[in-house]
C-alpha cells in the first residue's frame, strides 16, 4: 500500500496568521519553525513512501525548501487541510493508495500515531477515512478546561460508537463531565489528533462536497465526511507518556516549547 504524507500549511490562518513560520525553541536552544518541526515529525514515520508540504504561500514554500522538504503548490481557494490534500493528490506529483494528512500545526505528533493509523487502514480495507484519538490524561484534560475557561478554542474531542466509528467531533469538551467528577475525567474524554488517512476516492468525494452546517459552526473539516454519510474510523493510539497538543493559539507556543524541553531532557 503506497502511502504519501501531505503536510498542508497556509499563511493566512484566521486565528494565528503566519503560524507555520513561528519558531519553537527546544531545551538545547535550537530554534526551528513550526512547519519544519512538523516535517521532521513526518519524516520519522516508518512506512511512508514520500512526504510533501502543500501550501499556497511562497514564504512557506521557500522556508520548506530551505530545510529540504518537497513542496506542492496549491490554490488559495482550499478552505482547509483536507481540501488542500485533495488538490495536492491531483497535482501529478505522486500516486498513492493512501494519503495521510499530518497537519502543519502538530509538531508533537509521535511517529507511532501515524504508523498505527496506517496499520489500521491496512487492517480495515473498507474504511474510507481514519483518524487517531488518544485518551486524555489529567494534564491534557486540564489544558482543555483551562482553554475553555479563558475563552480560547484549543484542541478537539471525539465521540465514537462501539465499532470505533465517529459519532461527532467538537471543540467543546465532550462528553460533558460533571465538575464534581473531574478527577474521573481522565480516560473518559478522547483528544482528537489532527491527523487523517484517506483513500483517494474519499478525497475526491470530499472535494465535490460543499461546507456543511456543522462544519461551518465547529470549524472542523472532518465533519464534512459525517454530514455526507461517510464513516470516519477512530483509531485509539497510546500516548506512552508523551503529551500531545497542537499549536492553535499564540498561547500554545509556550506550552509546546515546555513539552519540547521535557522531551529533549529525556
Amino acid at each position: 500500500m503506497k502511502t504519501v504524507i501531505i503536510i498542508p500549511a497556509r499563511y493566512a490562518s484566521t486565528r494565528y496568521p503566519g503560524k507555520p513560520l513561528v519558531t519553537l525553541r527546544d531545551r538545547d536552544g535550537a530554534e526551528k519553525t513550526l512547519i519544519q518541526r512538523s516535517w521532521e515529525a513526518a519524516m520519522a514515520v516508518r512506512g511512508a513512501d514520500a512526504v510533501f508540504v502543500a501550501t499556497d504561500d511562497d514564504r512557506i514554500k521557500d522556508a520548506a525548501e530551505a530545510f529540504g522538504a518537497e513542496v506542492i503548490m496549491t490554490s488559495t481557494s482550499c478552505e482547509n487541510g483536507t481540501a488542500r490534500c485533495a488538490e495536492a493528490a491531483t497535482s501529478g506529483r505522486f500516486d498513492a493508495d493512501l494519503v495521510v494528512n499530518l497537519q502543519g500545526d502538530a509538531p508533537l505528533t509521535p511517529a507511532w500515531f501515524v504508523e498505527d493509523l496506517i496499520a489500521a487502514m491496512k487492517a480495515n480495507p473498507d474504511a474510507p477515512v481514519a483518524t487517531p484519538v488518544v485518551k486524555c490524561d489529567a494534564e491534557t484534560y486540564a489544558h482543555f478546561r483551562a482553554d475553555r475557561a479563558a475563552g480560547l478554542v484549543g484542541g478537539t474531542t471525539a465521540v465514537f460508537d462501539r465499532s470505533n466509528r465517529a459519532l461527532y467531533f467538537s471543540k467543546e469538551v465532550l462528553p460533558y463531565i460533571d465538575p464534581a467528577k473531574a478527577a474521573d475525567a481522565a480516560g473518559e474524554v478522547f483528544h482528537h489528533v489532527g491527523l487523517y488517512a484517506y483513500r483517494p476516492a474519499a478525497l475526491k468525494q470530499y472535494a465535490g462536497w460543499s461546507e456543511g452546517r456543522l462544519e461551518r459552526h465547529e470549524g472542523l473539516e472532518q465533519l464534512r465526511f459525517l454530514e455526507n454519510g461517510t464513516d470516519v474510523l477512530c483509531v485509539e493510539v497510546e500516548g506512552r507518556g508523551r503529551v500531545f497538543w497542537e499549536l492553535n493559539n499564540p498561547a500554545d507556543v509556550e506550552r509546546i516549547e515546555s513539552i519540547l524541553n521535557a522531551e529533549t531532557a529525556e
